[in-house]
């Protein structure tokens, strides 16, 4: 009866925050960026909120964890270090310049103006709203695990139900919503992975650290690499790392942040809340997901259709090692995760084709007010296409390593150099957009949506995105002086200036 209790009440509260948020939204500017206003807390916390969901807790952890044992972690303190502290070191002060310079609201609109291609504005937008379908369907399969095995209500149903909630409250306060949003729901997470990992440890089933570790490492055949510091397989345990920690600098949704921070004192801090905030959750979800197999005697749960369900693994062992009543709670820090995750992609996916391709390139005398309507319809179009999405058999770990290797692959190197290297040409930030889907999009389908490969391919995309950028940037021509002036907001150097010519 509890959890029934806590899961009504954080209903309620977003409802509520979504109409005293509608309030304060009056243009567009608002609704997206909440007017550019954002504080250290309440920015760090979006950010955070943003990055882990259901994915990290119910996938990631569970189907990793089991896999990787407690090399796993490392997968936290990469997202802790490389997807928090430097993202935040490297790219907030100088995206949050660079678009105010430029008046760019959203990454499509940055690309174009940086490149001065008004198709690369039109190409980014759809990638990002057919490309972010799959990650958001992740969260919701996430969700309804989590829930089919909690409540009893079939999956399906849960599923619909965070959908219809998602639109909801984001429909009505837009990005204001989800900022306040994600505040009390960073509170509600931070809270209850230290609960998750107490009880967690204390379980018989445990024992403790120094028992657990010793119990995993009994396990017959896999128990010497749970144990071991980089696991079995330390190639695929890199890829991992990078597609969930680097990938960040690409994705909209999370840059997305700083551009609505609202000045440099605001982004230190958040660089040190953010990156405390990513070291307890995610090396807490890792780690915990490292202990899965104590609790289910080595046995993968199987889903309905007979077959081995990783994405069952941590419902189930949520399920054995809390009591009902901070069972609600975590349900909760599992809701909160998601939702923010959610609201985040929905906002950063409608806003792409609302303000980006039409506002932006069909209709630009399309009023404000009807950009603002069409925004919130598309909010509701992209989660109803996520629902659709999710309904599909794949793994969470496949649907969000594709969305997460494509849409970074695409985006990541082109927007690093743009921001910092006035080298970067317009033909190689092509180049980076077309190499980054083709070995994602190419990977997945030769490869036949392998879940095991899905990791690996991500990583590949980005890094092949990389390379290929600056190597076809130094081949190709260079983007106009006054153009690149205007982009940096000054000339270029005598040594920048040899290295072009």
């Amino acid at each position: 009866m509890t959890k029934f209790l806590f899961l009504g009440l954080f209903i309620v509260l977003m409802i509520a925050v979504g109409l005293y948020s509608k309030k304060k939204v009056n243009d567009v500017q608002d609704f997206f960026l909440g007017g550019r206003k954002m504080g250290a807390w309440i920015s760090a916390f979006a950010y955070g909120t943003t990055y882990f969901s259901a994915v990290i807790f119910i996938g990631y952890a569970g189907k990793i964890g089991w896999g990787f044992g407690i090399s796993s972690t490392w997968i936290g303190i990469g997202n802790a270090v490389v997807g928090s502290l430097l993202a935040w070191l490297v790219l907030a002060k100088k995206t949050r310049k660079m678009t105010h310079d430029l008046n760019a609201s959203t990454m499509p609109e940055f690309f174009e103006k940086r490149y001065n291609s008004k198709a690369m504005k039109i190409v980014t937008a759809l990638v990002i709203f057919i490309f972010m379908v799959p990650y958001s369907a992740s969260v919701y399969q996430g969700l309804g695990y989590l829930f089919e095995q909690t409540f009893g209500i079939p999956f399906v149903y849960c599923m619909a139900a965070m959908a219809l909630l998602t639109a909801v409250y984001l429909m009505l306060g837009g990005y204001v919503a989800t900022a306040l949003n994600d505040f009390i729901q960073g509170i509600i997470m931070l809270g209850g992975i230290l609960l998750v990992i107490g009880f967690t440890l204390s379980n018989p089933a445990v024992g403790g650290l120094s028992q657990g570790i010793a119990k995993l490492s009994q396990i017959p055949k896999d128990g010497p690499n749970l144990v071991n510091i980089f696991g079995g397989n330390p190639v695929n345990l890199f890829a991992l790392v990078i597609l969930t920690s680097l990938g960040t600098w690409g994705l909209p949704q999370m840059v997305h942040k700083f551009y609505a921070i609202k000045d440099d004192a605001a982004i230190k801090k958040a660089t040190i809340i953010s990156t405390i905030f990513a070291t307890l959750i995610a090396g807490g979800c890792y780690f915990i997901g490292a202990f899965g197999r104590l609790f289910l005697d080595n046995k993968v749960p199987l889903g309905a259709n007979g077959k081995p369900n990783f994405d069952m693994v941590m419902p189930v062992v949520l399920g054995k090692a809390l009591p009902e009543s901070l069972l609600g709670i975590v349900i909760i820090l599992v809701l909160s995760a998601s939702m923010s995750t959610l609201s985040s992609l929905v906002l950063v996916s409608s806003s792409a084709i609302s303000m980006d391709l039409l506002k932006g390139t069909l209709i630009p005398q399309m009023k404000k007010e009807t950009v603002m309507l069409t925004m919130r319809i598309l909010c509701a179009v992209f989660v109803a296409l996520s629902f659709l999405v999710a309904m599909t058999p794949n793994a969470i770990v496949t649907l969000m390593s594709f969305s997460w290797g494509t849409v970074a692959g695409a985006f990541l190197a082109p927007f690093i150099y743009g921001l910092y290297w006035k080298g970067t040409t317009k033909i190689g930030a092509w180049a980076g957009f077309v190499s980054g889907i083709a070995c994602s999009v190419g990977g997945a389908i030769y490869f036949r949506m392998d879940g095991k490969l899905a990791p690996n391919i991500g990583a590949v995309a980005m890094l092949v995105s990389l390379v290929v950028v600056p190597i076809v940037s130094f081949i190709t021509s260079k983007l106009p002086q006054a153009h690149l002036d205007k982009v940096f907001g000054g000339t270029l150097s005598k040594q920048e200036l040899d290295l072009e010519t």
